[in-house]
């Protein structure tokens, strides 16, 4: 006979009517949940720790909806409720956080919440590095295809905001990380990516790598042997992990760029080869896919496997790989000053992303790097700076550990603004070099998120008089 606390715990879309929820966060994710649930018939509170001056515009969404709210602290009230839903913003190991748990709350993602009311198969891609691109790549080839699809998640816009709104005739590719797989319970993609898995984000973590891995790998322990997990064979974490949890229930497809594969994707003769139910397909050479470095050969193929198993043709598939150039604030080309190329790689928030960023390029490299440290080890990169990078450039929170690592293996500026690291980088640079923002921390010293570090960069860069 159940308990009543196990009673309270059972909390599905059929039975939300008149239950009280929380919702912890009011950015996009937090907003586009409490607003799913207020249409779903529940009682609504949200909370937010940040500044009322800093949530006006969400607070106008709220009142207009008739939802209740605090800002500046999360206080008890939002334990009175029989679930809370998380946003990807709020750390796992906030307090109140743990308070719940300890009184029995059921806690969700947002992720989780919208997978509740996706009728859509569901294309879910994680990984350190890369999610961006490779979810963009898949969103771009079902477009060309005329396929029915939305991509959002992590990126753009909030699942719970179109969760409801697409049909089983459609697909959602989802950038998912690693703070929305933590609070998952039933989250089920036919489709996962794992692209790789590399030190990132520890301080949400306890500095536990182990607890890290495990939230990453979360995203395929609800998937069944009529679903696909695409893989990163090269990656040594990834695969370990692959071989210890997930080849027993779930069919696996990987992809590598060092070795041919039985099944999957890999490189041949210099052309990307798709081989899928005993079937190959010479896609093209690698030098024409549109995006440039080994890290996006590696995005190219998991985007190219997802679109494949979707049933997309080839020939879709390889024109979308030739004409895709990107995304912003990844290895984004800004402009070219006296034969000087700025690009702006503010993406880059962890020291694996800029050493794929600096094999991306042949040219001498001015690098700008710094930010929010979250426990980088730059040791990975000093190989790689030798060879490609003529000046660091220092910035944010992190400059002096910057400069306290490379000074001795390369010349280290430190720069006390953005506008002076271009200032600093433009005055080190000839003709034919490269200033590349790729700073390997997080922004939130100097700015909202990384995208606002990237535009700030780009302004910068193009109020630049010849």
């Amino acid at each position: 006979m159940l308990t009543e606390k196990t009673q309270k715990k059972i909390i599905s879309k059929n039975n939300i009517a008149g239950k009280n929820v929380s919702v912890l966060g009011m950015a996009r994710s937090g907003l586009a949940a409490a607003k799913l649930l207020k249409k779903a018939g529940a009682n609504i509170f949200v909370s937010d720790n940040g500044s009322i001056q800093n949530l006006n515009n969400a607070i106008i969404e709220l009142e207009s909806s008739g939802i209740k709210y605090e800002t500046g602290e999360h206080t008890k009230r939002i334990l009175d409720a029989d679930l809370l839903v998380v946003s990807p913003g709020i750390p796992s190991n906030l307090n109140i956080i743990r308070e719940a748990e300890e009184n029995g709350l059921t806690i969700i993602s947002e992720l989780e919440l919208g997978s509740w009311y996706c009728r859509a198969q569901i294309v879910a891609v994680t990984g350190t590095n890369g999610k961006t691109t490779t979810t963009t790549l898949i969103g771009k080839i079902l477009e060309h295809a005329g396929k029915p699809f939305k991509v959002g998640g992590n990126i753009g816009t909030a699942f719970c905001e179109f969760a409801q709104d697409i049909d089983e005739n459609s697909i959602a590719v989802l950038e998912v990380s690693s703070f929305q797989l933590d609070f998952i319970h039933s989250f089920h993609p036919k489709i996962s990516i794992l692209l790789n898995i590399t030190p990132d984000h520890l301080d949400r973590y306890d500095h536990n790598m182990d607890r890290y891995i495990a939230a990453k790998c979360r995203i395929f322990e609800n998937q069944t042997t009529d679903d696909y997990l695409i893989y990163n064979d090269d990656d040594e974490e990834t695969k370990e992990q692959v071989r210890r949890f997930a080849s027993l229930h779930v069919k696996i497809i990987p992809f590598s760029v060092r070795k041919e594969l039985e099944v999957g994707a890999f490189v041949k003769n210099n052309e990307l080869i798709l081989r899928i139910n005993n079937k190959e397909s010479n896609l093209l050479k690698i030098e024409r896919i549109g995006i440039r470095g080994t890290h996006n050969l590696y995005n190219a193929m998991a985007a190219a496997l997802a679109a494949k198993l979707s049933g997309i043709e080839d020939k879709i598939i390889k024109e979308t790989l030739i004409s895709f150039q990107g995304v912003e604030h990844r290895l984004e080309f800004v402009r070219e000053i006296n034969g000087i190329k700025f690009i702006n790689d503010s993406k880059a928030t962890n020291v694996d992303s800029v050493w794929y960023a600096i094999q991306a390029f042949n040219e001498p490299l001015i690098l700008i790097l710094g930010g929010r440290d979250k426990g980088n080890d730059y040791k990975k990169l000093d190989e790689c700076v030798t060879r490609h990078v003529k000046t660091i450039i220092a910035i944010g929170e992190s400059a002096q550990k910057v400069y306290d690592h490379f000074h001795e293996i390369k010349p280290v500026i430190m720069a006390n603004s953005m506008e002076d690291a271009v200032k600093k980088g433009m005055l080190n640079a000839s003709a034919g070099d490269i200033v590349l923002l790729s700073p390997a921390c997080a922004s939130f010293d100097w700015f909202k998120n990384y995208e606002h570090r990237g535009i700030v960069f780009k302004e910068i860069v193009m109020s630049i008089k010849n």
